[in-house]
């Protein structure tokens, strides 16, 4: 059974760059659509970045396209969000998130029911 697990949390300054990692075990990521959302405290989750593993296609809601950037590793066991020019704003709690349903994920923000989550990394931007 795939199972998620992210890591690279951390504490970083205004303006820094982090990269996150999501390890998938039990099972590789070939076919599935990953999505990276975030949490902040008292607000709601969004997707943040989205990545089809079938043609390689990534999608970014408009408010972050040219921060961050999701890749995976040729294996298909790990996926990446690099994030850059971090603002205060974007310290949450970062999950990833496996799906099958490319459309619902990365289409229309909306993990599907059957979709498989970690257990979240936190990010503190603060100086």
């Amino acid at each position: 059974q795939l199972q998620l697990v992210e890591s690279g949390g951390d504490l970083v300054q205004p303006g820094g760059s982090l990269r996150l990692s999501c390890t998938a075990t039990g099972a590789t990521l070939d076919g599935y659509a990953i999505g990276w959302f975030r949490q902040a405290p008292g607000k709601e989750r969004e997707g943040v970045s989205c990545l089809s593993t079938v043609d390689g296609s990534a999608y970014y809601p408009d408010s972050l396209k040219g921060r961050f950037t999701i890749s995976r590793d040729n294996a298909d066991t790990t996926v990446f969000l690099n994030m850059t020019t971090l603002k205060p704003e974007d310290t949450a709690t970062y999950y990833c998130v496996a799906d099958t349903l490319r459309y619902s994920l990365c289409g229309r923000w909306s993990p599907s029911s059957r979709a498989s989550w970690g257990q979240g990394t936190r990010v503190t931007v603060s100086s």
